[in-house]
């Protein structure tokens, strides 16, 4: 497909890091390029440039092979980018989204018949351990007998402790992430000696634990709510990754955890985000906008048209879902790549489903012209409705910075998300929140989707399963659909179909193993320490 305009990723034996221009909305976290180990970690400063990189790492490519030695084979360097493959393995799998492209192993995620040796499941897998190992190099070196050793003291040290809590909250997220794909992935630290033996597995419910644990041990001293750097996490998104935890506990860990997501959630909502006013103002060019004491995005990977050039990202959103008689300059793009699209079951949830002549829920952003409601072919871009939810336009209608690649930052955590979690854990069971609360965050959504309050429920109309479609009206193609069908029996089984599911037109129930991805043969065969994924 396409390839990547800039060459990322430099690897020193001991010290793994990434070179890259830093994304100019981390305004204070500018990198040095031609740094060593040797040279970077002598002060704060050298310390926050390496920082930077490992934030970095989320938005770059490229680099995330066995051995950190280039790409996956099968996977252009370009677009293999981790929200691009995360995004794959997420939505591609679900009633949410289909992709025309033929690329050997890409329409095995709707089909549901991926096999140990897809190049996609392995770019997602190694490209989360590979991010990991970033964190697990900076956390070693800001170690308190790392900056003795090197006369770092006082409120430097303190700043580089900061940092270091920083990279255990990012480690914490990629961990979920092979937690939530791959169940039972291999598992490093710090600790973990440097071209020693293989890792050791770690199980399922261990990770849970070791996650969580990682996550409360860092919150006291995280940043307060809003005072870090945009881009940087704080408690706020501990609070946030803790609830998305707690919901999925029971998936995770086989033990409900549903107070505790009503606890973190609410935290986070009392913390002063609020939603802005325009529900098609989140995927914008300049949603950065989103992020401030009143906006409602919590932590995001931070994407730049000048200075994080890949096919991945948010570049990949708005360019793969143009195509047909879409106009691309109306997305402040280029050219469409003609790629994703959706199954009915999405726009069958809004509002003036199938042909959208009026629209009263905003969120049902879909272009029906020349589209064809029902897929008759995967791979034709006009069989199935197209999104138009990702713009690489200003809130005023300009383009941003490049129309080849994406200004578009994408929000990890926003605040509906919070919102949804509440009232889903109220409605299993869990204590400390309230039905008449969950309500109201709920018509909070429905007021901005509406613009007033013609959309609002009744408490009556509160169930589990319009959370779920209200789950999918709000976060849709946020990386979210898999694991609320899991959570939800709804993914595997026959109770729930859509267009395609398991390669079948009508839809049909696939084995139950495919609730977990594989871990890659390439691994399997390399680590002994692995055991393969039940069905694998």
């Amino acid at each position: 497909m396409k390839k990547n305009l800039l060459q990322t990723g430099s690897y020193l034996a001991v010290f793994v890091i990434i070179i890259f221009q830093s994304c100019i909305k981390y305004p204070n976290l500018k990198p040095t390029n031609g740094i060593n180990s040797a040279n970077v970690y002598t002060n704060a400063a050298g310390y926050k440039s390496v920082l930077a990189k490992v934030y970095g790492s989320f938005a770059t490519t490229g680099n995330q092979g066995p051995a950190g030695n280039g790409d996956v084979q099968g996977i252009d360097e370009g677009f293999s980018d981790f929200y691009r493959m995360f995004w794959e393995a997420e939505e591609l799998s679900t009633d949410e989204a289909v992709i025309s492209w033929g690329d050997v192993g890409v329409q095995d995620f709707h089909n549901m018949n991926w096999s140990p040796n897809n190049s996609f499941i392995t770019g997602l897998y190694y490209r989360s351990l590979y991010q990991i190992t970033l964190c697990n190099e900076f956390i070693r070196q800001s170690s308190d007998k790392e900056l003795s050793s090197r006369g770092i003291t006082g409120g430097d040290a303190d700043q580089i402790r900061q940092f270091a809590r920083e990279a255990r909250f990012l480690r914490a997220f990629q961990y979920w992430v092979l937690m939530d794909i791959f169940g039972n992935p291999p598992f490093s630290t710090e600790a973990t000696v440097i071209g020693g033996a293989p890792p050791p597995q770690i199980t399922r419910s261990n990770l849970f634990n070791y996650i969580e644990s990682e996550l409360k041990a860092i919150e006291p001293d995280m940043p307060a709510p809003h005072t870090n750097e945009y881009g940087r996490a704080d408690k706020a998104a501990v609070w946030a990754l803790l609830a998305r935890l707690y919901l999925n506990a029971q998936v995770y860990s086989g033990t409900t955890r549903y107070t505790d997501a009503i606890t973190y959630s609410k935290k986070v909502i009392d913390a002063g985000y609020s939603l802005i006013s325009n529900y098609s103002w989140l995927m914008l060019a300049d949603n950065n906008l989103n992020t401030s004491n009143t906006g409602e995005f919590i932590f995001t990977i931070n994407y730049d048209g000048i200075h994080t050039q890949g096919y991945g990202g948010t570049t990949f959103m708005t360019h793969a879902a143009v195509g047909g008689s879409m106009s691309a300059a109306s997305f402040g793009i280029d050219g469409g790549w003609a790629g994703i699209r959706v199954t009915k079951n999405l726009p069958a949830l809004f509002p003036g489903y199938p042909a959208f002549t009026t629209i009263t829920d905003t969120r049902a952003e879909f272009y029906t012209s020349g589209q064809n409601l029902d897929i008759q072919d995967l791979t034709k871009f006009t069989d199935g409705l197209a999104v138009t939810k990702f713009k690489n336009l200003q809130r005023n209608g300009s383009p941003g910075s490049n129309l080849s690649f994406s200004d578009i930052d994408m929000p990890l955590f926003r605040l509906p998300e919070m919102y949804l979690i509440y009232a889903e854990a109220v409605l299993r069971g869990g204590t400390g929140g309230d039905q008449s609360t969950a309500l109201g965050y709920i018509n909070n959504l429905r007021t901005r989707a509406y613009g007033n309050n013609s959309g609002n429920i009744t408490s009556g109309q509160l169930t589990l399963d319009f959370i779920l479609d209200e789950r999918a009206r709000e976060l849709y193609w946020e990386g979210f659909r898999r694991t609320d069908l899991i959570r939800y029996n709804k993914f595997v089984e026959a109770s729930y179909l859509w267009p395609w599911k398991g390669g079948v037109a009508s839809g049909t129930a696939v084995p139950a193993y495919r609730k977990l991805y594989p871990l890659p043969s390439r691994d399997i065969n390399a680590n002994t320490n692995l055991v393969q994924n039940p069905g694998y």
